[in-house]
């Protein structure tokens, strides 16, 4: 089985085009949230994505861009973008980010031999926590019962591995900052992960190119991707939509 992951779309539909032309063929899609939120795309994005993905966790910012919780610990520009979001979105897809669950959540077993995997935004224990260390790592690693989380949330891709005293930062090693690139990583029998397939809308490691994951359950790996996409589309959305000219540039900067 081979399953599609993606996160942090962020209403942003250059990129999300060109991570679904980038990935080929896959069984599953699974979506790890914040679909919305700082992008100037947020219905076209949802169109796309809402008959494409198998299983939706909700993000913190499709929570409060559909009025679920409040903008009050965002900053003034998210916070800004979530207001322009919530009344830039329809009716149906206000009501169907409202419906969302909340992770961790679980994909079924195509077979019993397949490796246990579980899904959640941010942290699985909390889904407003980022993991962004080893510290952070810990107490996720040593408490979930399957052997692969993904998650979402730092727009950083990557992950943490564990097994008994042996303690592991993933981080993929491209050949190249141009163009499409991939990096594969081996799952270790008995090892526990947590991967962060990264951001497709909105990277955050100095790196501007959309960010995807593909999980081959039967090769036992996961291949981390990096696809190049239409930025200029993406900014010049943005400015025409009257969002922050700082949610433009960041995404050419990668940060």
């Amino acid at each position: 089985m081979r399953a599609l992951v993606l996160s942090d779309i962020h209403g942003n539909l250059e990129a999300l085009t060109a991570v679904l032309d980038a990935a080929d063929q896959w069984d599953a899609l699974w979506n790890l949230g914040d679909m919305v939120g700082y992008g100037a795309s947020p219905n076209e994005v949802l169109e796309v994505v809402r008959p494409l993905a198998t299983l939706t966790v909700r993000g913190n910012h499709d929570r409060v861009c559909s009025g679920l919780t409040s903008t009050r610990n965002f900053n003034p520009t998210a916070r800004a973008a979530a207001k322009w979001t919530m009344e830039a979105l329809s009716a149906e897809n206000l009501e169907w980010l409202r419906t969302l669950p909340q992770g961790p959540l679980e994909p079924e077993q195509n077979s019993a031999d397949e490796v246990r995997v579980t899904l959640a935004h941010g942290s699985p224990l909390n889904e407003d926590r980022y993991i962004q260390n080893m510290r952070d790592a810990w107490a996720p690693l040593q408490q979930m019962t399957t052997a692969i989380t993904f998650v979402g949330h730092t727009h950083i891709q990557g992950g943490f591995a564990q097994k008994d005293h042996d303690w592991q930062e993933v981080r993929p090693r491209y050949a190249s900052r141009q163009g499409c690139v991939s990096w594969t990583l081996a799952i270790a029998p008995g090892m526990r992960y947590l991967i962060n397939p990264g951001a497709v809308g909105q990277p955050r490691d100095f790196d501007w190119r959309a960010a995807f994951a593909i999980y081959d359950s039967t090769a036992h790996e996961v291949v981390f991707h990096r696809v190049p996409y239409d930025v200029a589309a993406a900014q010049e959305r943005v400015l025409k939509a009257g969002l922050p000219e700082r949610l433009a540039a960041r995404l050419r900067e990668g940060r």
